[in-house]
C-alpha cells in the first residue's frame, strides 16, 4: 500500500493544499441534494429558498446539489481561499466564510436551509459550528448535513480484526493502520446515533436519517456498500435532515 506524506504543517495550512481532497462522490451529493429539494418545494410554488452550502469546497458537490434545486439560491461558503477559487468556476455564488473567529458573514435567521457536506468531522469545534448554523437559519429551516459514519459495515469487521476504521485517522502526515492512501483531515466521527442526539442537543428536530454509499470503496463490494445505505447504521455515508427549531 503507498501512502501519501504531509509534511509538518497547521491544520489551516493542511486545508489550503490543493492536493488535499474537497470533494466526495456524486451518489451522495445528488441523494442529499433530492431529500433538501423534496423539504424546500419546487421554487415556483414554495417561493425561492436561500440555500448555504457551508464548507463548500471546490463547488463539486454545490454545482450537483444546484441541479436539483432549480429557482433556489445556493452561496457556496468557504474559509479556504483555494477552494473559493475553484468553486468560482462552478458556483455563481460564493462568500469567504468561517464558523469560528466571528462567525458566518450572514445576518441571523437569514437562510432557508444549510447544506453541511462531510464538514463536521474536520472540526475542533462542532458545537460552536452548529450553534452559527443554528443562528443563521430562520426557524423551521432545514439543516442538511451528512458526515461518514463510524460503525459502517466495514468498519465493525475492521474493528474485530483489530485494524483502524477507515474515515478515522491519527496523523495529518500519513495513514497509519487503516486501508486507504489519502490522508483528507478528520478530527471527529459519528454512528447514526450519536449524530442524532448531537443535533437535537444543538436546538434542531432530527426529521431523517438515510444512507448513502462511500465511492472510494473497491468496486467489488460496491453492490453490499449500496444495499447497505438500507439500514442507515451501517451505511458508509449518514445524511441527516433536521430543521431548526
Amino acid at each position: 500500500m503507498t501512502t501519501r506524506t504531509i509534511a509538518p504543517r497547521g491544520l489551516r495550512d493542511f486545508y489550503e493544499d490543493p492536493a488535499v481532497p474537497v470533494a466526495s462522490g456524486d451518489a451522495r451529493s445528488h441523494r442529499q441534494a433530492r431529500l433538501l429539494a423534496a423539504a424546500l418545494g419546487p421554487a415556483a410554488t414554495a417561493g425561492p429558498a436561500t440555500v448555504l452550502d457551508i464548507g463548500c469546497g471546490d463547488g463539486t458537490a454545490g454545482s450537483v446539489a444546484a441541479r436539483h434545486l432549480t429557482g433556489h439560491r445556493l452561496v457556496g461558503v468557504d474559509w479556504s481561499h483555494d477552494a473559493l477559487r475553484r468553486a468560482r468556476t462552478r458556483l455563481p455564488h460564493v462568500v469567504r466564510g468561517e464558523l469560528s473567529d466571528g462567525g458566518l458573514p450572514f445576518a441571523t435567521g437569514s437562510a432557508d436551509a444549510v447544506l453541511f457536506s462531510e464538514v463536521i468531522e474536520h472540526l475542533v469545534d462542532p458545537d460552536g459550528a452548529l450553534d452559527e448554523l443554528h443562528r443563521v437559519l430562520r426557524p423551521g429551516g432545514h439543516l442538511m448535513l451528512s458526515t461518514p459514519n463510524l460503525a459502517a459495515w466495514y468498519n465493525r469487521a475492521l474493528l474485530l480484526a483489530g485494524v483502524q476504521p477507515v474515515f478515522s485517522e491519527v496523523s495529518l502526515r500519513r495513514i497509519h493502520g487503516r486501508p486507504g492512501s489519502e490522508v483528507v483531515g478528520h478530527l471527529r466521527l459519528y454512528t447514526a446515533r450519536a449524530l442524532r442526539e448531537f443535533v437535537g442537543a444543538a436546538g434542531f428536530d432530527v426529521v431523517q436519517l438515510a444512507g448513502a454509499p462511500f465511492h472510494g470503496v473497491p468496486r467489488p463490494l460496491r453492490l453490499v456498500d449500496r444495499l447497505a445505505c438500507a439500514t442507515p447504521p451501517l451505511s458508509s455515508l449518514l445524511l441527516l435532515h433536521a430543521r431548526r427549531k
